[in-house]
């Protein structure tokens, strides 16, 4: 068991990276909620399939699904007529997701709601198809599976240690085995993901939390998908409460948030030192709060305040009700989206990281005195690409949180055209010396993300150079959109 976790062969990155749009290979079988259970059965045997669709008149919008295993536990076995209304056996309340969410989001879902089976929508909620539990395994395979099914497994904290151990080596392999940074980085925070979902899980167990609703948000680089090899954490909380309750509600919900933020410690994600965990009551507060948090950044914003908080407007859902992530990330789009000077001043921020490259000499060095010689990939490397496309995505009401994500989704608006392509390409380019680099050090993290370019090849020099120039030209185009 050791040895395929430490050596996964036989995953194919390429598919799981793939959204499920391009999983679905047929229209979506549906029947009208009027239909007899007999009339499902029926299609379904005519069809094939082991599952079936219910949604309204016009075959659009999802309303239940029913399957072979309902018709065993909900029809059969209490001996129920096949005339009973398909609406009474079927299971109602369906998880939905979009066509561009990947393979690997996807399990990560059926894993931590134990489904079988998810529904892909438009963005107007119509349906478009259904991927199943069955076509994701034929995905994954054993190396990758080996690993979320121990970490759904785990009980307690030296298994929850012993996967985490597993999601490092496992990226290591891969790494080798010359995975791109985009997929990698993707693999890396959707594993992450699944392991502080298990330690949220087993944590939530020893609290009596109250009764609310509530949501743990991932932000900085988990928030955007790209964690790399060394990672602290950075998290928060929103939860529903008004007035006098919110102080009851918080008190009640820091001490289950401070022992996450231990655990996840204990399993390699150290303590953000600026405090930016939901374990802080700065940052486990209810949706007014977090709105006019967000609110005085957008109509008072000040340069160092905004430069702080930054990672803030990088958050999503992770665990508990993803509706109050959704609704604050609706409402921030729409308040920041015509806010001048609070845009102009994130871009006079992200200006402040200028790409290291010289006029006469190939790179600028920073003169750190504990790493002579050396470029901060992070600050002044992907930082510049970071910085850039969340300003877009403010700008141009991009919902999404990637950064290669907002960057196609902006790239109408920002006129880059087929050019930012180009532009993702150098990004990931730098997240890949990033990674090599943290192999390199086997776990240290001092200088994680710091290399001497001397030490490159030619190859690689030339393309760090290419990679900086493209970061360049999206500060140039910051500076034209805001006269800078």
């Amino acid at each position: 068991m050791e040895e395929q976790l430490h050596q996964p062969q036989g995953i194919d990155l390429n598919a799981m990276y793939s959204p499920l749009g391009s999983l679905i290979r047929r229209s979506p079988v549906t029947v009208p909620l009027d239909a007899s259970v007999r009339q499902a059965i029926s299609v379904m045997d005519e069809k094939r399939i082991g599952s079936i669709i219910i949604a309204d008149a016009e075959g659009k919008l999802p309303l239940g699904i029913f399957t072979l295993r309902d018709l065993l536990h909900r029809v059969a076995l209490p001996g129920c007529t096949l005339d009973l209304p398909i609406a009474a056996v079927m299971t109602a309340g369906v998880i939905t997701v979009k066509p561009q969410t990947t393979a690997y989001q996807a399990a990560l879902i059926m894993g931590r709601r134990g489904l079988r089976h998810l529904l892909v929508v438009d963005d107007d909620g119509g349906l478009i198809g259904i991927v199943s539990q069955n076509d994701l395994f034929a995905l994954q395979r054993t190396g990758l599976n080996n690993v979320t099914s121990s970490i759904r497994e785990a009980k307690d904290m030296p298994s929850l240690q012993a996967c985490s151990r597993d999601i490092r080596s496992m990226a290591n392999t891969l790494l080798g085995q010359g995975v791109s940074a985009e997929q990698l980085t993707h693999l890396i925070s959707t594993l992450n993901d699944l392991l502080t979902l298990r330690i949220i899980e087993l944590t939530h167990d020893e609290f009596e939390l109250p009764q609310v609703k509530w949501c743990w948000v991932a932000l900085g680089s988990e928030g955007r998908y790209e964690q790399t090899l060394s990672t602290d954490q950075d998290n928060g909380i929103i939860f529903e409460a008004d007035g006098a309750d919110v102080e009851d509600v918080r008190g009640s919900l820091l001490p289950f948030a401070d022992a996450v933020n231990r655990k996840l410690d204990a399993c390699g994600f150290p303590l953000c030192k600026g405090g930016i965990m939901a374990g802080n009551p700065e940052w486990c507060m209810s949706q007014e709060e977090w709105r006019a948090k967000f609110g005085r950044w957008i109509q008072s914003p000040e340069p160092k305040a905004l430069l702080n908080a930054s990672i803030f407007f990088d958050f999503r859902p992770l665990y508990g009700d993803e509706d109050l992530s959704h609704m604050l990330r609706e409402w921030l789009l729409g308040a920041a989206r015509n806010a001048t000077l609070f845009l102009r001043l994130m871009s006079e921020n992200a200006l402040q990281c200028q790409p290291p490259l010289g006029l006469i000499r190939d790179f600028v060095f920073d003169n750190n005195k504990e790493f002579p010689h050396t470029i901060d990939l992070k600050m002044y490397g992907s930082r510049p690409f970071v910085d850039a496309a969340r300003i877009f995505s403010l700008a141009n009401n991009v919902a999404l949180t990637g950064t290669a994500q907002r960057l196609r989704g902006a790239a109408g608006a920002t006129n880059f055209g087929a050019d930012v392509e180009a532009i993702i390409d150098g990004f990931y380019f730098i997240q890949l010396l990033r990674l090599r680099h943290q192999h390199d050090l086997q776990g240290e993290e001092a200088g994680a993300n710091r290399i001497n370019p001397d030490r490159l090849n030619e190859l690689d020099r030339h393309i760090l150079k290419e990679a900086f120039k493209q970061a360049r030209k999206l500060q140039d185009k910051l500076k034209l959109d805001y006269r800078l």
